[in-house]
């Protein structure tokens, strides 16, 4: 039988908006290091995108006071409590055992998720482990999330005062379907977020210094619209993020005021108007999905070969349906006309339409980065010293190319074809 803490304080009303969340990503393999949390960084973006706060992540080890003690302060702090984590059979799985301690409710076996688990072992033609009664489970204010991924089904529990608390399996092959398919959803019905809309503009060719002092510190501490700048590997990012009007009192006191999508217009035109050349996509957009766009609006199709990135270029642009032919050589010394006559017989030797050659090479701590791209309307070549040298020098080489490419496409659509 287990002992319980304190309940977890509430004015129990029947409905609330799930507008702050904190995420718990619970297990020792996470805490020691053994194991990267993946999956609050993407509970957290889908939470961030459907309007809703994320206060706080916590990482947790397999100890009972510690998971119980995180769970009943999340649920005093925020609207939505979500863990990932702990719902194995062993002994050290204990996030059923602690969220049943907080809600004071005693688990049970629930005789559809017993005879569920069963099933799995039978249909194998296994004899099922008793230990793995553990995961059919259930306290009274839960219920199961299908899990067609793995043995351990997810908990949905509904608390008097209107908090949700979600548990999550830890391995994100199983979390993600659960998540994306059958609590997202849920949540959105319950009124997940407040309104926000946002959009991302991405960056190339400037970093993010830069582009926080050419918006300015007067841009860049609004809070509504808000503007956040963020380095990531293949580009610089810029969310602009706003919320409409907060109810109809509200306008009817101050008038109509604006909306989320007009704010975000306005705040773009402003970003757009002091960093717009630097600007190659929108979203979620990838490099290889950006190119593929234009490739497939002119028919063509891609070569590429590069020397001296370690496949950089490659691993980049993978996956493309008209990438035709993939080269990676460990060294060389292409320069001038050779890379030139290089992009051409890549595209010639493959039977695409565009051949792009790209060469790194140190230079000091830097990187120098040859590039040519022939395409039927000619052959362009540049050159440029890429900041810094080893890894970081290779991949900016491959950002480089594509962005060079990816201009280079853009610009023969507004030009239109040669004769």
């Amino acid at each position: 039988m287990l002992r319980y803490a304190q309940d977890v304080d509430g004015a129990h009303s029947k409905r609330r908006s799930l507008r702050s969340a904190e995420i718990l990503a619970v297990g020792a393999e996470l805490t020691v290091g053994d194991t990267r949390d993946t999956n609050s960084g993407e509970i957290a973006r889908s939470l961030t995108e459907a309007g809703a706060t994320v206060a706080r992540i916590n990482v947790l080890p397999d100890r009972l006071r510690v998971v119980a003690g995180a769970f009943r302060a999340a649920l005093r702090r925020a609207d939505l409590v979500v863990s990932t984590g702990g719902l194995g059979p062993t002994p050290d799985d204990l996030t059923r055992e602690a969220i049943a301690l907080v809600v004071r409710e005693t688990p049970q076996v629930d005789p559809a998720l017993e005879t569920w688990l069963r099933q799995l072992w039978t249909r194998r033609g296994l004899t099922f482990p008793e230990i793995n009664r553990k995961q059919a489970w259930l306290i009274p204010s839960a219920t199961p999330l299908p899990n067609p991924n793995g043995t351990a089904p997810g908990w949905w529990i509904d608390r008097p005062d209107g908090r949700v608390a979600v548990l999550l399996p830890g391995p994100p092959r199983e979390m993600r379907p659960m998540w994306t398919e059958h609590v997202l959803p849920r949540l959105r019905e319950r009124g997940l977020g407040r309104g926000l809309l946002s959009r991302t503009l991405r960056l190339s060719g400037i970093g993010e210094s830069q582009v926080a002092d050419v918006l300015g510190d007067q841009l860049l501490r609004r809070t509504n619209p808000e503007i956040a700048t963020y380095a990531r590997a293949d580009a610089v990012d810029i969310r602009i993020s706003a919320v409409g009007p907060a109810s109809a009192a509200r306008a009817a006191r101050r008038g109509p005021g604006r909306s989320a999508t007009q704010l975000l217009d306005e705040t773009e035109a402003l970003v757009l108007a002091r960093l717009g050349a630097y600007v190659w996509a929108r979203g979620s957009t990838t490099w290889a999905e950006a190119i593929a766009t234009e490739l497939d609006r002119l028919g063509w199709s891609l070569a590429i070969r590069e020397t001296g990135t370690d496949g950089a270029l490659g691993r980049l642009l993978g996956g493309m349906p008209r990438l035709r032919r993939l080269e990676y050589l460990p060294g060389g010394r292409t320069t001038g006309g050779e890379i030139e006559a290089e992009a051409r017989a890549t595209a010639s030797l493959s039977r695409a339409e565009v051949g792009l050659a790209v060469d790194a090479r140190p230079r000091r701590d830097d990187t120098l980065i040859t590039i040519a791209i022939a395409t039927p309307t000619g052959v362009q070549r540049e050159r440029h010293l890429g900041f810094l040298g080893g890894v970081q020098g290779r991949s900016r080489a491959a950002l480089l190319a594509s962005a060079t490419l990816l201009r280079r496409l853009r610009a023969i659509e507004r030009a239109g074809p040669a004769d």
